[in-house]
């Protein structure tokens, strides 16, 4: 099947989440590097048209760690609480109806492809405007420092990341495009104990921004049981990984602090990329 023209998100001009639940989804092709079955599409709507990712619940494949037919409702998750935080980081994503059943339906974004976010270098130290991952095998003789970017767009992605609990922050799942930066991929987040895998521990151990500090006071009120997110959320994860979420926020708020790695689960993603 040729590739399908990919339609730039700019262009839509009606409410993506609008657009998104109630548009008819077309499946258009497959993206067939993704682990589980990731289908790209268009939806129209009230002659509008975007393209977008369907993942449709039944093709995705069991986690041991995870319930089975958990991860669409995930990724909606995400969202909601990245909406909440104002720092809009994951595309517009809405749980649906599709030609393969219940799934996720996700705002396609076509990166620029003009940032550079992540590197490996020689040296020890990274340059100005990069921080150190750590030290990544190259080839059989070689190691490079892997590094990201010290960007601020990318600071508020890793306490986003820290929030929800993200177990799979690879490179690939970082795009830039017109000056935004998005996450995608969040199936595996929300779970209760700690699985935080991510390639943005640039920041580890530092203090918080400012704003990060205020967006996670308002998220703490914005989890409070009663309230609108967390009745979204009630929906879409269990009671327990609502009570971990805030226990997440309150700690984050406690310390004051980028998280470091634990040292009881793999700190890093693999494959990284």
């Amino acid at each position: 099947m040729p590739a399908p023209e990919r339609i730039p998100a700019g262009s839509v001009t009606a409410d993506p989440v609008t657009l998104l639940t109630h548009g008819e989804l077309t499946v258009r092709g497959q993206i067939r590097e993704a682990s589980n079955a990731v289908l790209y599409c268009t939806v129209a709507y009230e002659g509008e048209e975007a393209a977008c990712v369907y993942k449709p619940v039944a093709g995705e494949r069991p986690l041991w760690d995870f319930p089975d037919g958990t991860l669409a409702q995930r990724e909606v998750a995400a969202y909601e609480v990245s909406r909440a935080t104002g720092w809009d980081l994951v595309p517009p994503t809405v749980l649906r109806d599709g030609p393969y059943g219940r799934g996720m339906c996700q705002l396609w974004i076509e990166p620029s492809g003009d940032e550079a976010l992540l590197a490996l270098v020689d040296g020890d130290e990274p340059d100005d405007g990069w921080k150190a991952v750590g030290r990544a095998q190259v080839d059989e003789e070689r190691t490079a420092l892997l590094v990201h970017a010290d960007d601020a767009r990318l600071r508020r992605l890793a306490v986003l990341d820290a929030v929800i609990n993200n177990g799979d922050r690879k490179g690939g799942h970082l795009l830039a495009a017109d000056g935004r930066l998005y996450g995608i991929d969040h199936g595996v987040t929300f779970n209760a104990e700690d699985k935080l895998r991510t390639l943005l521990w640039g920041w580890a151990g530092e203090p918080l921004t400012g704003e990060a500090v205020q967006v996670l006071q308002g998220l703490r009120d914005a989890l409070k049981e009663g309230a609108a997110l967390a009745e979204r959320l009630a929906g879409l994860i269990t009671a327990a990984e609502i009570e971990a979420l805030r226990a997440r926020v309150g700690s984050l708020l406690a310390s004051g602090r980028h998280p470091e790695p634990s040292g009881e689960w793999p700190a890093i993603p693999w494959p990284p990329v």
